[in-house]
């Protein structure tokens, strides 16, 4: 992952000395781009949210229209977009009867994450998005040599990165939502840290908002009372995918959301 060095999200240039670190988040089937992640970085951080179950940009890419169609695609698109929660589920139940929906799930999740795990370069830490099944992950975080993290901590090159995955319930019912004390517990077992890692953001409106959805993602309360009480210097996220608000400070800590990578295929980077 050796290459041409860049100053702290792409400015600046720096001696060999410094160590470079790019974080990506929402990669939702990006596997092509996810090969190139980790150029010219000494390591990568991964926020969560591999599998692609339906891209709401390409009703015809994911899990869902390969097993159902584009048609119904676009129809439980438009009804979760207008809010029609229920309608969506009544609307999956009719086109899930009949068949093992955990085991045909799984297959597709399988045929994906063996795709995307061997495409994360080599030193990886990864936590967990709201999509994803934990279940699956070590046997090809084992195989491809990946550091899976979830209320716990790692040192890279100094600074001390602690990470929170998984998302908090919500309409959507996505798998690996944990509840509201569960997920605080996670995050008060880091203690303090350098760079506070969750795949969702602290629950604050600006960062929580999708603009292109026009809906409030949900936030973690827990997150915010931690970046208040501990100050670290970062706050990285993802989840929200066009957010109203990329980054801002909260007292001495700088929130970033790091990107829907599915999309941009950039990750984001930092330096020291």
């Amino acid at each position: 992952m050796a290459g041409t060095k860049r100053g702290e999200n792409g400015g600046g240039t720096s001696g060999s000395s410094r160590t470079r670190v790019h974080v990506v988040s929402d990669v939702h089937g990006n596997t092509e781009a996810l090969a190139r992640a980790g150029d010219g970085a000494d390591a990568l951080i991964c926020l969560g949210d591999l599998v692609l179950f339906l891209d709401y940009a390409d009703h015809s890419r994911g899990i869902f229209p390969d097993l159902f169609g584009v048609e119904n695609a676009d129809l439980i698109v438009e009804l979760r977009t207008q809010r029609r929660f229920e309608e969506a589920h009544a609307l999956g139940r009719r086109l899930w009867a009949g068949l093992d929906r955990e085991q045909v799930i799984e297959e597709a999740v399988r045929r994906q994450y063996a795709e995307m795990f061997a495409a994360f370069p080599r030193p990886t830490y990864a936590t967990y998005g709201n999509v994803d099944i934990p279940t699956l992950w070590p046997e090809y975080a084992d195989r491809h040599g990946l550091t899976v993290l979830d209320g716990q901590r790692v040192e890279i090159a100094g600074r001390v990165f602690g990470f929170v995955g998984g998302g908090l319930p919500s309409p959507m019912r996505t798998p690996y939502e944990v509840d509201v004390e569960e997920y605080a517990a996670k995050v008060e077992a880091l203690g303090e840290v350098d760079v506070l890692c969750s795949h969702i953001p602290p629950e604050v409106p600006e960062l929580c908002y999708d603009t292109v959805a026009r809906r409030f993602e949900r936030g973690s309360e827990a997150l915010l009372a931690a970046i208040r009480r501990t100050r670290p210097r970062y706050a990285l996220f993802g989840h929200v995918h066009q957010p109203l608000a990329r980054r801002m400070r909260i007292g001495a800590t700088e929130c970033v959301n790091v990107g829907h990578f599915a999309s941009t295929g950039r990750p984001w980077a930092m330096e020291w």
